[in-house]
């Protein structure tokens, strides 16, 4: 019985240490990838057409869905705060707490998760199939390291689109949390804006965009490396465009609790 009893435990460590290990070769794996990627930002041939497409897919193409998630999250902001400031008589703090949340913290989470689900899908995906059908085995046949072709410029535009498209987003946010406080909850318009204006700093904005800059770099370092990394045809491309939606997800949520804690001085 004891020798039984023994042998499950052992087992059991055997089990927690190998996922241990795989955990740590993961990171590792990432993390130099992640390193290559912004070796070739910077390092020569660059390839400008490349790098406006990827602009054009992260920024005007997901516009729509980051707007309509802006907007409504701005609307269900202003009711939600109005509903509970309204227990303790202070109804009149809503513009700021919209228009600090959305500047802060819902404009670059929310915009970061549904850019995640919508690019880091479609690039895990695209550099899946590529790699399947050995498309990037060919690339480097003709002497083109795809890592400056593929990786680089989609890491370069994402990092710089999602702030932009961020900065959109803050402003539709707060725009329905006005349309909410001014239309259903007879605020005046003119002082919604004056408080917003008052109480909301450049700081906050900057904040926000330093994060979406980091939401962007994560989104597309997980989608491409998940596409490199892509085995076993068509259900590994399907596993590749899963792996890259949940890590860039936890890369996002993990990072923007760092970023909160640096950038406020909490830490």
């Amino acid at each position: 019985m004891g020798f039984v009893i023994l042998t499950w435990v052992l087992d059991g460590l055997a089990r927690i240490g190998a996922g241990l290990l795989s955990l740590f070769a993961g990171l590792g794996a990432r993390t130099l990838f992640a390193l290559q990627a912004t070796w070739r930002v910077f390092a020569p041939p660059f390839y400008p057409r490349v790098f406006i497409a990827q602009a054009l897919e992260f920024f005007y193409f997901s516009l729509p869905v980051v707007g309509l998630t802006a907007l409504f999250t701005g609307m269900v902001l202003a009711l939600q705060s109005y509903t509970g400031f309204e227990r303790f008589s202070a109804e009149a703090a809503v513009p700021q707490v919209v228009a600090l949340s959305i500047a802060r913290e819902l404009g670059p989470v929310l915009a970061g998760l549904m850019v995640s689900g919508r690019m880091g899908a479609a690039m895990a995906a695209e550099l899946g199939a590529m790699r399947v059908t050995e498309q990037i085995d060919a690339i480097s046949t003709l002497r083109v390291d795809p890592m400056r072709y593929l990786v680089a410029p989609r890491v370069l535009a994402a990092t710089i689109s999602l702030p932009l498209l961020v900065l959109v987003a803050d402003v539709i946010g707060i725009l329905g949390g006005y349309l909410v406080a001014v239309g259903q909850l007879g605020f005046d318009g003119p002082l919604f804006i004056t408080n917003v204006m008052r109480f909301l700093t450049g700081g906050d904005f900057f904040s926000g965009l330093i994060k979406a800059a980091v939401f962007g770099y994560s989104i597309a370092v997980m989608g491409c490396y998940h596409g490199f990394t892509a085995t076993a045809g068509a259900q590994g491309v399907g596993r590749a465009t899963t792996s890259a939606v949940v890590s860039s997800a936890i890369a996002i949520l993990a990072s923007n609790f760092l970023l909160t804690a640096l950038l406020f001085g909490i830490v």
